[in-house]
């Protein structure tokens, strides 16, 4: 049973989300505030965390910049509708994906279960299954990623992304793709996610001395690794 923190400051909506997540077979906590969700990430582990933007004492952006310190949990942020802004910030600071609210309860459970699929996929590959381009390496199933031998600090979703442009180094992978296989859903108009995705693996990556065009924009297309090799 996957454990989740629900971290709403409406109340009577956070425990109908919680009540219904039950049902669906989750083991859900619930809390109001930015202050409990920390201490409750501090106090126990959970498998994913579903945040709503406008908290009282800390913000959600500001849970998730604090989280982030201390903890790599698949964060799911529930955003205002039609606020693209927040959409973005979330994802550039590190969230797995977003969700506008009112949000439909099926739809939540849909995310969510996207999300720990790519999780467990990760987990269950075999102990040598290292993947390895160039100066990127990837251990799948320690969950790591490495350029010149220096650790990536990296979400799920990114780590994701960076396996399949590994996989199909020095071959264009089309938005569409990337969506479906990284966040388990289909790409719909204005959905800028994976763009949001790539363009932070290409500042943690660059952080560390790799070119600007190790992933390349191919215009109308999709994102490419590019490489002098192709992955072991």
């Amino acid at each position: 049973m996957a454990k989740l923190l629900l971290v709403d400051d409406d109340i009577e909506l956070c425990s109908l989300l919680g009540e219904f997540l039950s049902t669906e077979g989750f083991e859900t906590t619930l809390v109001h505030d930015g202050q409990a969700a920390l201490d409750s990430t501090q106090n126990g582990s959970f498998d994913l965390i579903v945040l709503d933007v406008m908290l009282p004492i800390y913000t959600g952006f500001e849970v998730l910049r604090k989280l982030r310190d201390y903890c790599q949990t698949p964060v799911l942020m529930l955003t205002a509708k039609g606020e693209d802004v927040d959409r973005i910030v979330g994802l550039e600071m590190g969230a797995d994906d977003y969700l506008p609210k009112p949000c439909n309860p099926r739809e939540l459970v849909a995310r969510i279960r996207a999300i720990l699929r790519r999780v467990d996929q990760t987990q269950v590959e075999a102990p040598s299954d290292l993947i390895e381009v160039d100066q990127l390496k990837l251990q799948i199933s320690a969950h790591t990623a490495s350029f010149k031998e220096t650790l990536l600090t990296l979400t799920g979703a990114e780590f994701t992304v960076l396996e399949l442009l590994m996989r199909s180094a020095g071959q264009v992978i089309s938005k569409e793709a990337l969506t479906e296989q990284a966040l388990g859903r289909k790409l719909t108009p204005y959905d800028r996610s994976i763009d949001v995705h790539v363009s932070n693996l290409r500042k943690k990556l660059t952080a560390e001395g790799a070119p600007k065009e190790l992933i390349i924009n191919i215009r109308g297309a999709g994102y490419m690794l590019t490489t002098s090799s192709k992955p072991a």
